[in-house]
Formats: structure tokens, C-alpha cells, sequence
């Protein structure tokens, strides 16, 4: 069974950090572009991150350019996504995919495989 796990979300305030870490399990990790989305109710679905598992290829939108890092351990099939500097319009719901191309998740803006959200909130 696919599973991506996604967790680390919670409170903090602008200015702060979090890390958030999304675990698979059920695929073949190093195949796999892993990618980092976000969703307020009522908007559309936004890219963050995205990193190829092999190559290490990775993709920042705008918004996290600078502050956002996305990094992958092969060993613990865990893709993670340390976010310095929060601000508030950083607050959403957390979700990582999975998908065969760096095309699919940054264009595309999907993946084969979702895991649940998890919360982040900034205040101010």
C-alpha cells in the first residue's frame, strides 16, 4: 500500500521556523519526484517544492525562494521542508505528492500519490 505521511505542522509566529516531513512507504522512493503543495479553503492549489529523490533536482516557487529548503533521505524514504522566516500568507494546509516527473508536480501541479495535510498556521 502507497502511503505518504505528511506531519510537522502546528502554530508559530511570523517570523519562526517549522519543519515539515512527509514519509513514504509503498513505493520505490528513488524513482520518485516527491513534491510539497499548499491550500487555503477556497483557493487554488499551490506548488512549494519539489525534489527528485536520485538526483537531488529540486524546484522553489517564488514564494519560497530563500526561505523554504527541500531536502530528501533515501534511508528514511522521508522528504523534508524546513520553512525559516514564516509569514502569515504562509498559512495553509501542508500536502506532499508523489509522481514519476518533476513535470507533473511543478505543471502540472499534481502526483499519483497524496498524502493528508497537515496544518500550518502563522501569526502575526
Amino acid at each position: 500500500e502507497v502511503q505518504l505521511q505528511a506531519f510537522g505542522g502546528g502554530l508559530v509566529q511570523a517570523g519562526e521556523f517549522l519543519r515539515l516531513s512527509c514519509a513514504a512507504s509503498g513505493i520505490t522512493f528513488d524513482e520518485y519526484v516527491i513534491g510539497w503543495f499548499r491550500q487555503v479553503p477556497g483557493k487554488e492549489r499551490e506548488g512549494v517544492s519539489s525534489i527528485g529523490s536520485v538526483d537531488g533536482s529540486t524546484y522553489y516557487a517564488d514564494s519560497a525562494k530563500g526561505r523554504f529548503t527541500i531536502s530528501s533521505d533515501n534511508v528514511k524514504t522521508t522528504v523534508s521542508l524546513s520553512m525559516d522566516s514564516l509569514r502569515p500568507e504562509d498559512t495553509a494546509i501542508y500536502y506532499c505528492a508523489a509522481a514519476l516527473s518533476a513535470h507533473q508536480i511543478v505543471h502540472q501541479r499534481n502526483g499519483d500519490y497524496w498524502g493528508r495535510g497537515t496544518l500550518v498556521t502563522v501569526s502575526s
